[in-house]
C-alpha cells in the first residue's frame, strides 16, 4: 500500500504520544505461534522489536518453541505425549526441549536481530540463576513452575544497550533442568521487570465470544472479569494459561497485558503505536 507524504506524516504524529509515553520503559514479549515458523512474519515480528528498541523502548523477549521440539523428537524417533496441553518431559525429552529452545530457536532470534543492526544477548533462565523452578507435577516429569525470579543479568543485559532473548528454561534445587511453559515466564517476568506491558504473540485474533466468528474479539477485559469469561466457556482450552498469565502480570503490576494475532504483518507495531489497536487487552 503506498500512501502519500502527508498520509504518512500522519501516521508518525499518531505515534508520537506512544513513543513518549514508553520511552525507556521495559516491554515484555512472548514470540510464539506462526510468527516463529512463516518467515515473512518472522522477519516482520523482529523488524517491530528492533524499531521499539530504536525509539528508546526496552524489549525482552521470552520465546516458545513446541512445534520445534516435538517435530526434532519425531526425526528421533520419539513420541511427544501431552497432559492438559503440557509436554510430558523425561530426561531425555527435557535434553532435546533444551537443545532446540537454547541451541536453535535463541540463536535463529538473536542472528536476525544483529542482522538488523541491534545488539541482542541469548541466555536461558538458568544462566545468572535468573529462574529456579520446582517440579510442578510429578505425571508431567521435567515441567516446571517458578519458584523464584532474579532479574540482576537482565537487567544488566538492558542497562548494557542489548535486547535480552530468554529461553523458558530454569534449574531446580538439586540441580536438575526443568522446562517452563513460556506463557507463564513471560507473566512473571513482567511483573518482576516493572514492565510497562506485556504482549503474547498468538495464533488467534484475542479474545472471542465466539470462537468461529472473528468479529467477536473483546478488546478490552479487566482482570475482575476473568473468572466469568472462564466460567461461562467464553475462555476455555489453551487460551486459560495465557489469560492467567495476563492476569498474574497486571496483579503483579504491569499496566497492561495484551493478547495478539501474530499471524497479522507488524501485529505488535499496531498495537503499541496506533489508536485502535488490535487483540485483547487485559487491565486492573
Amino acid at each position: 500500500m503506498n500512501l502519500s507524504p502527508c498520509k504518512k506524516a500522519n501516521v508518525l504524529i499518531e505515534s508520537l504520544p506512544y513513543i513518549k509515553s514508553f520511552h525507556n520503559e521495559t516491554v515484555v514479549i512472548k514470540y510464539g505461534g506462526n510468527a516463529m515458523i512463516n518467515e515473512e512474519l518472522k522477519h516482520s515480528v523482529i523488524k517491530d522489536i528492533i524499531l521499539m528498541k530504536f525509539v528508546g523502548m526496552n524489549p525482552v523477549i521470552v520465546h516458545g518453541g513446541g512445534p520445534d521440539i516435538t517435530n526434532l523428537m519425531k526425526k528421533l524417533g520419539k513420541e511427544a505425549r501431552f497432559i492438559d496441553g503440557l509436554r510430558v518431559t523425561d530426561k531425555e525429552t527435557m535434553e532435546i526441549t533444551e537443545m532446540v529452545l537454547f541451541g536453535k530457536i535463541n540463536r535463529e532470534i538473536v542472528s536476525c536481530i544483529g542482522a538488523n543492526g541491534v545488539k541482542a544477548i541469548g541466555i536461558s533462565g538458568k544462566d545468572g540463576g535468573t529462574f529456579k523452578a520446582k517440579q510442578k507435577n510429578a505425571e508431567l516429569g521435567l515441567v516446571g513452575e517458578i519458584e523464584e525470579v532474579n532479574t540482576d543479568l537482565i537487567n544488566t543485559i538492558i542497562d548494557k544497550g542489548y535486547i535480552p532473548v530468554i529461553s523458558p528454561i530454569a534449574y531446580g534445587s538439586e540441580g536438575e533442568t526443568f522446562n517452563i511453559n513460556a506463557d507463564e515466564v513471560a507473566g512473571r517476568l513482567a511483573a518482576e521487570l516493572n514492565a510497562k506491558k506485556l504482549i503474547l504473540i498468538t495464533d488467534v485474533k484475542g479474545i472471542m465470544k465466539d470462537q468461529n466468528d472473528g468479529s467477536t474479539v473483546i478488546s478490552q477485559i479487566k482482570i475482575g472479569e476473568i473468572k466469568k469469561y472462564i466460567d461461562d466457556g467464553i475462555i476455555s482450552g489453551g487460551m486459560i494459561p495465557k489469560i492467567k498469565c495476563c492476569y498474574e502480570a497486571v496483579k503483579g503490576g504491569v499496566e497492561r497485558a495484551h493478547i495478539i494475532d501474530g499471524r497479522k504483518p507488524h501485529s505488535i507495531l499496531l498495537e503499541i503505536f496506533t489508536n485502535e489497536g488490535i487483540g485483547t487487552m487485559i487491565t486492573n
